[in-house]
């Protein structure tokens, strides 16, 4: 069923995991579809695996890179009514160990970046008389993770900030929520899999699960059932959905 045809979704960090996830959801329900990241070559792999799928190097730590690269995406491909800001580091560091630069490298991405791809897009939004935006926030979103100062604060934040945009916009046609995964199977877990293998000399299995015994049913979320709350966020009847958290962690978070 393609009920997005002829609209225009952004994609920060759209070249791997959740965010390649969506895109390839997205641009198979009907739309038009830029996908964000550093890396072109990755980008470019993702565009490959579907239609009407649209690289763009953008950095989202960097303000002119957001504001240039947003703005060449509209003039390619018209305003952009779906936004999904996914771009984000997951790092983690023990609290008294960590380093003003850590903090702020984490911050810069997971948080500016959000509010500078949202603050880009909105205007158009408006423009139209709707708009879905979609953050990528975290279950560490919504309580404490051990280790993860940086990586919890900023998520904390990116709650906060969709809570603001829909309370800002209400009633003009454009909504905000954000998804709070748990442990998802992505390159990012795959590299923490590793670490922990390496640190622990646990096997493969065994530091999975050491992940994956976090989510309440006890294995990893799969990116495709990201890509569909992100897909019903965009669907019919989804006005009414506004300022949300998306809680999918298999169980109560």
């Amino acid at each position: 069923m393609h009920h997005l045809e002829g609209k225009h979704a952004l994609i920060t960090g759209g070249g791997t995991g959740i965010g390649e996830a969506i895109a390839l959801a997205l641009a198979g329900a009907g739309a038009i579809v830029t996908i964000t990241g550093r890396h072109l070559e990755t980008l470019e792999e993702t565009c490959q695996r579907g239609e009407n799928i649209h690289p763009l190097v953008m950095d989202v730590s960097d303000e002119a890179s957001v504001v240039k690269g947003t703005a060449s995406a509209i003039r390619a491909r018209g305003l952009i009514d779906i936004h999904v800001a996914n771009a984000g580091l997951a790092e983690t560091s023990p609290f008294a160990k960590t380093s003003l630069e850590f903090w702020r490298k984490i911050m810069t991405t997971n948080l500016d970046g959000v509010f500078l791809s949202c603050r880009e897009v909105v205007p158009g939004m408006l423009a139209e008389g709707w708009g879905r935006i979609i953050t990528i926030s975290s279950v560490a979103g919504l309580k404490g993770l051990k280790y993860g100062a940086a990586y919890s604060a900023s998520k904390h934040g990116v709650i906060g900030l969709t809570r603001v945009l829909s309370e800002e916009y209400m009633g003009k046609g454009l909504t905000a929520n954000a998804i709070c995964p748990g442990y998802v199977r992505t390159p990012i877990v795959e590299r923490n899999t590793k670490l922990i293998m390496d640190r622990s000399g646990l096997s493969r299995e065994k530091a999975e699960a050491a992940m994956s015994d976090d989510n309440r049913h006890k294995r990893l979320i799969e990116v495709d059932e990201i890509a569909a709350a992100a897909l019903w966020l965009c669907g019919p009847g989804s006005g009414s959905i506004n300022g949300q958290t998306i809680e999918i962690a298999g169980g109560q978070v």
